[in-house]
């Protein structure tokens, strides 16, 4: 089994913090794992994105051309990555930013309003947790409670008063992705 993520987004956004929690998971869970980074060298509003692989046997490489799960913070990345997931996959786009629905019909698309959840959660710094939580309902690699338990040690000092908030925004886009149709119907989620 090896699964291949990309997380996609601004610089700011959290894209490698994402994708930090997702690799200490996968090790916490006794799993090989890589975590690659690319960034732009702006600080904030360049491109940003990680590819993260699971894996139960030792991993070849971290590059990855055709994820199996690709998560696309804004409309950039979603115009990179959507074409790129492997058909039956799982493209996780934050809806709060993107309003193109652009879709294959070969991969699950999850619309999730990410933004607009972490405000309402009181920290405009939790989409990428809500996104990571929704992708993980979809993806049969580790559970959202298990990423939830990573957080305790992944969450740098200096970010520990963010602890709780992080694992609520795990747990509210985990449950928007459980609730499917019902979410659908009300707008917070589109899935196709």
């Amino acid at each position: 089994m090896q699964t291949d993520v990309i997380i996609a987004g601004f610089g700011g956004q959290g894209v490698l913090f994402a994708g930090q929690v997702l690799a200490h998971a996968a090790l916490d869970a006794g799993l090989h794992t890589t975590w690659f980074p690319s960034y732009g060298p702006e600080m904030r509003g360049g491109t940003a994105h990680c590819t993260v692989v699971v894996a139960d046997a030792p991993i070849g490489s971290p590059v990855v051309s055709n994820p199996q799960a690709a998560v696309a913070m804004n409309l950039p990345s979603m115009e990179r990555y959507r074409e790129r997931v492997r058909p039956g996959g799982v493209l996780v786009v934050n809806r709060s930013l993107v309003e193109r629905r652009l879709l294959r019909d070969d991969v699950t698309t999850l619309w999730v309003p990410s933004d607009a959840i972490a405000e309402e959660l009181g920290d405009k710094r939790l989409s990428n947790m809500v996104l990571l939580g929704a992708l993980l309902v979809h993806l049969p690699l580790l559970t959202p409670e298990a990423v939830e338990a990573t957080l305790e040690h992944a969450l740098p000092e200096r970010k520990r008063a963010l602890l709780d908030a992080n694992r609520r925004a795990l747990r509210r886009g985990a449950e928007l992705a459980r609730a499917g149709g019902e979410a659908a119907a009300k707008g917070a989620l589109a899935t196709a």
